[in-house]
C-alpha cells in the first residue's frame, strides 16, 4: 500500500554505505531500523571548521583549520610517550600530537616536507601550540571538504560522530521531493521550505540560531509530523463516529442498588461524568471517550456504574487492564459491590488454560455472565461475546491507538470507555486523545488525607534507612522505590537489588523485591505478601507505579527522585494515602541538584494535583520526556517539539478540519499527497480508515 516514491526511505538501514550488521544494531537503537529514521534524527549542535587563521593568529581551546608545512616526525620513545610532528607556517611552528599511533599511517597521511590542512582544537603546551588528534587530516584541494561545518548528533556507545553525519549524509541522498502536502498560502505565510530542502538545511546548521525550533527548516519539519498526527487521529475519529451504533438505555435498578451499598457519596466529577457517558450510550452512536482521572479520583466505580448501564440494557460490558495484577484488583473491588445484585463478574486473564480456561470461554460466548474482567487475554481470537455492549480499557496509554477498535470489533456497535490515571497536558491529549471526547475526575473521594512530601538529599539514607524501625513499630508498611535493577556504569543510582539486600541486613525476611525482570508469578507471590502484611518493607522499580491498592501502605521513598519524570513521582506516590492513616513520602535526591530538579521536587512538595504536575512537567522537561519512561504510550515525536510547537499542533488541528470537510477521503491532488505523509510517518493504519480510492 505505500507509495513506490518512498520505498527508498524504507528500505533498513543496512543498504547505506558503511552500516553493517554489527553497526546498523547499535544505530537502530538509536533511531529506528529504516533509512527515513536517520533523516529524523536531527543534530543537537554543530562543530564550526571554518575559521583559519595563521599558527600565530590561532587563540587558545579554539577549533581551527591550519595550512601547515610538515617539517619532522618524532615517534615515540614508549608507548606512554607521544608521537609528535612538528610543523610550520611563515608565522610560527606548532606540535601534531599523537597517543598510540601507528607511524606508517602517519607518515602517509603526514609526509614531511608536504603542506597539508589539518582541523582541530588547539592549545598551548610548554608555550608551544599544538593540536592533539585532529579532528580532520587532507591535501589542499581538500582544504574546502574539510573547512565545513560538521552537525553533532546525539549518539551511543559505538557509533562516532563522523560515522553519523556520513550516514546522514547517504540517507539524505536517498531523499527525492515528494509532492507537497501543505496549503500553500499558509506555507508562503510561514515561509517554509520544501520538505526535502527543510531536511537538508536541519542536517545542516551553519549558526546557532539553526538550530532552535523555531527556524523554518525544523518548523516545517514539526508540523508535518503533527499534521500527520491529527490527520490519523482524526480519521480513526470518523471511523468511530461513522460506525452504526445503538442506543443503549438501562432501567437504573442496578445502579440504584450498587449506590445504595457504597460507603460514600459519589464525587461531583464522578457524577457529571457518568451523566455524560450516559448520554454518549443513550445516542444511536458510537461512544468513543476518554475518563481521565487523577490518582485515587474513582474511576473503579465510574467503570462499574457505566457497565451496568450495558447490562441493564441486557448486553454485556468488559473492563480490561494492562496487567494481571490490576485487573485481579478490579475483581476484587468490584465482586464484593456486587452481592446485592444478580450479576456474577468473571475474570480471564493469560493464566487461565485448559479446562478453566474453556469454561470461562463458554460462560462468556453464552452470556451466562454479564460483567467480564480481564487482560490481554480478551482479545484473543477464541474469545466470541454473546451480545458485547460496552468495552472499558483501564490505563489505555499502555495500549496503542488503533487496540482501541480492537476490543470493540468483539461485538456489533460496541461502545468505547477508556480510562487513564496518568494526568496529561492539555497539549499532549491533543496528540493522544484527539479522537475522543474527555471526562475528567477532578476531586478526590471525601476521607482521602493529603500524603505529607518531604525531599532530602541522598546522603540522609542510612538516617531514613534506620528510622523505618519507628514506622514499622507503628503498623506502617513501606515501598522503597529505586531507579534501575542493576548497577550501571554510566548511570549512578542505586540498584534495587542492591537496596534489596542492605534493607534486609536490617530487618530480614520483612523486606521483599519486585522488579520488572522477574516472572509475572513472582511479582504476584510478594506483592500478595505485601497486602498480607508479611512483608513491610517492598523494595521495587517503577513496576508498582500504576494501579497497585494496598491501603495499609502509608510510606514511600524513592530514591534518586530527580532521576524520575514528575508525572511518574506523583503515580509513585499515588500509591500511598488510598487508606484512612496518614502518609509520608519522602523523595532522596542526589547532590549537586541542578536549578530545573529543584523546581521540579518542589512542585511534587507543594501541590497533589496531578494535572498542575503534569503541565508543570511539560514546561520543565518537554513532551520527549515528559512521562519519564518510554512505556508511556504517549507518541514519541521526532520532529515536534512541545511545548515550543503547541502553536503548530494548533494549527494542524485546524487544518485537518478543513482538509475532511472539503476532501473527505483524500481524493484530491492534496488529499493523494496527505495520504503520502501518513505513510512517510508510519500512519499506515489510519490510511485503511479511507474509501478506496
Amino acid at each position: 500500500m505505500r507509495p513506490e516514491i518512498l520505498f527508498p526511505l524504507f528500505r533498513p538501514i543496512t543498504a547505506l554505505a558503511g552500516v553493517g550488521p554489527r553497526i546498523s544494531k547499535l544505530m537502530e537503537k538509536l533511531t529506528g531500523e529504516h533509512i527515513v529514521d536517520i533523516l529524523w534524527h536531527l543534530p543537537t549542535s554543530f562543530v564550526d571548521r571554518r575559521f583559519s587563521p595563521t599558527i600565530a593568529d590561532a587563540p587558545d581551546n579554539a577549533i581551527v583549520t591550519l595550512e601547515v608545512s610538515v617539517a619532522k616526525h618524532f615517534p615515540s620513545r614508549n608507548r606512554r610517550a607521544p608521537y609528535k610532528i612538528s610543523c610550520f607556517d611563515e608565522t610560527g611552528h606548532m606540535d601534531l600530537v599523537f597517543f598510540n599511533a601507528r607511524a606508517d599511517y602517519l607518515k602517509k597521511q603526514l609526509p614531511e616536507g608536504e603542506t597539508r590542512i589539518v582541523s582541530g582544537t588547539v592549545e598551548r603546551f610548554q608555550g608551544v601550540l599544538q593540536m592533539t588528534h585532529p579532528d580532520r587530516m587532507g591535501t589542499l584541494d581538500e582544504k574546502e571538504d574539510i573547512q565545513t561545518v560538521d552537525p553533532v548528533y546525539p549518539l551511543t556507545a559505538g557509533v562516532t560522530n563522523k560515522l553519523m553525519g556520513k550516514t546522514v549524509q547517504h540517507a539524505l541522498e536517498q531523499t527525492t521531493a515528494l509532492p507537497d502536502w501543505l496549503n500553500e498560502a499558509f506555507k508562503k505565510v510561514k515561509r517554509w521550505p520544501d520538505w526535502q530542502d527543510a531536511l537538508i538545511s536541519a542536517h545542516h546548521p551553519s549558526c546557532e540560531e539553526d538550530l532552535f525550533a523555531d527556524t523554518p527548516a525544523r518548523e516545517r519539519l514539526a508540523y508535518d509530523e503533527l499534521l500527520a498526527n491529527q490527520l490519523a487521529l482524526a480519521l480513526v475519529r470518523r471511523t468511530v463516529r461513522r460506525a452504526a451504533g445503538r442506543a443503549i438505555t438501562g432501567n437504573g435498578n442496578l445502579r440504584k442498588t450498587i449506590r445504595s451499598a457504597l460507603p460514600f457519596d459519589l464525587t461531583n466529577s464522578q457524577e457529571d461524568s457518568l451523566k455524560e457517558i450516559e448520554a454518549d450510550m443513550a445516542e444511536p452512536l458510537r461512544m468513543l471517550r476518554l475518563l481521565q482521572g487523577d490518582v485515587g479520583s474513582g474511576k473503579t466505580v465510574v467503570a462499574l456504574l457505566s457497565a451496568l448501564i450495558a447490562i441493564e440494557a441486557g448486553l454485556q460490558a468488559v473492563i480490561m487492564a494492562p496487567t494481571e495484577i490490576l485487573a485481579r484488583q478490579h475483581m476484587e473491588t468490584i465482586a464484593p459491590l456486587l452481592t446485592e445484585t444478580p450479576i456474577n463478574p468473571i475474570l480471564l486473564t493469560g493464566r487461565d488454560k485448559g479446562k478453566k480456561r474453556q469454561a470461562i470461554l463458554e460462560q462468556i460466548a453464552s452470556g451466562e455472565v454479564q460483567l467480564i474482567i480481564g487482560t490481554h487475554a480478551l482479545f484473543q481470537d477464541d474469545v466470541d461475546f454473546a451480545n458485547l455492549g460496552l468495552a472499558i480499557i483501564d490505563e489505555q496509554h499502555r495500549f496503542g491507538v488503533h487496540q482501541r477498535l480492537a476490543l470493540a470489533s468483539k461485538g456489533q456497535h460496541v461502545d468505547v470507555l477508556v480510562m487513564t490515571a496518568t494526568p496529561i497536558p492539555r497539549t499532549l491529549m491533543l496528540t493522544a486523545y484527539g479522537d475522543m471526547d474527555v471526562s475528567r475526575l477532578l476531586e478526590k473521594p471525601a476521607g482521602r488525607k493529603p500524603v505529607d512530601t518531604r525531599v532530602m538529599p541522598l546522603a540522609k539514607l542510612e538516617e531514613v534507612a534506620f528510622g523505618l524501625k519507628r514506622m514499622i513499630d507503628k503498623g506502617a508498611r513501606i515501598y522503597w522505590v529505586c531507579p534501575l535493577v542493576e548497577e550501571s556504569d554510566k548511570i549512578e543510582v542505586a540498584a534495587a537489588q542492591e537496596r534489596f539486600e542492605h534493607l534486609q541486613s536490617l530487618y530480614g525476611a520483612r523486606v521483599g523485591l519486585v522488579h520488572g525482570k522477574m516472572k509475572g508469578t513472582e511479582k504476584d507471590a510478594v506483592m500478595a505478601a505485601f497486602v498480607a502484611g508479611d512483608i513491610d518493607i517492598l523494595v521495587a522499580t517503577t513496576v508498582i507505579e500504576v494501579g497497585v491498592n494496598v491501603p495499609e501502605a502509608t510510606v514511600m521513598i524513592v530514591e534518586h527522585a530527580e532521576r524520575f519524570g514528575l508525572a511518574q513521582l506523583h503515580q509513585l506516590r499515588g500509591r500511598i494515602g488510598r487508606g484512612m492513616d496518614a502518609s509520608t513520602c519522602l523523595l532522596l535526591y542526589g547532590a549537586p541538584l541542578s536549578e530545573n530538579g529543584q523546581a521540579r521536587l518542589k512542585i511534587m512538595r507543594d501541590t497533589e494535583d496531578g494535572f498542575i504536575i503534569a503541565e508543570e512537567d511539560l514546561r520543565l522537561r518537554g513532551a520527549g520526556e515528559v512521562l519519564g519512561t518510554r512505556q508511556s504510550g504517549l507518541p514519541e515525536f521526532k520532529l515536534a517539539q512541545l511545548p515550543a510547537h503547541e502553536d503548530l499542533l494548533a494549527a494542524a488541528r485546524d487544518d485537518v478540519k478543513l482538509i475532511l470537510e472539503k476532501d473527505p477521503e483524500l481524493q484530491t491532488e492534496r488529499g493523494q499527497a496527505l495520504r503520502t505523509l501518513l505513510y512517510l510517518f508510519e500512519e499506515d493504519a489510519s490510511v485503511g480508515y479511507l474509501r478506496s480510492g
